[in-house]
């Protein structure tokens, strides 16, 4: 899975092939004809409200690829900026970035084992400590 380039269109429509969900199904619960239904497939991104009603169709998460992009490519806060702030009260809720999801520690591994990245280059590009980065590299050995 390329988390740099998401194209969501050509990710719901495996989705679809893999689930065989009938295209009037499909047509019904979107309330879109077939033809609208065949161009959402070629979208490199859609509106939210659109693609919720497809992770509720296909019972899959398609925001969850956003954020694994958001953990790998989005620059962390500096820790100066941090401080000056102190701790934000807003309306929104607040995440934590540095959660790392079983398909994040498997892609990063992935590129270390084939030899795309090195262990270096992987702490220089995405921000993960070398200490986490050689735990994964022992919990997750092939």
């Amino acid at each position: 899975m390329d988390f740099k380039n998401i194209s969501i269109g050509a990710l719901i429509l495996k989705s679809v092939n893999e689930s065989s969900i009938d295209i009037h199904r499909i047509c019904n619960f979107m309330k879109q004809s077939e033809q609208d239904i065949k161009k959402m497939y070629l979208m490199k991104s859609m509106d939210t409200e659109v693609l919720l009603r497809w992770s509720k169709l296909l019972e899959y998460d398609f925001f969850r690829i956003y954020t694994q992009h958001l953990i790998l490519y989005a620059p962390p806060a500096s820790a100066q900026n941090n401080k000056s702030q102190g701790k934000r009260n807003s309306a929104i809720p607040q995440f934590r970035k540095n959660i790392y999801t079983k398909e994040i520690i498997d892609f990063i591994l992935e590129m270390i084992y084939t030899g795309e990245k090195t262990k270096l280059q992987i702490i220089h590009e995405y921000g993960i400590p070398k200490s986490t980065l050689n735990r994964w590299i022992i919990k997750f050995s092939i």
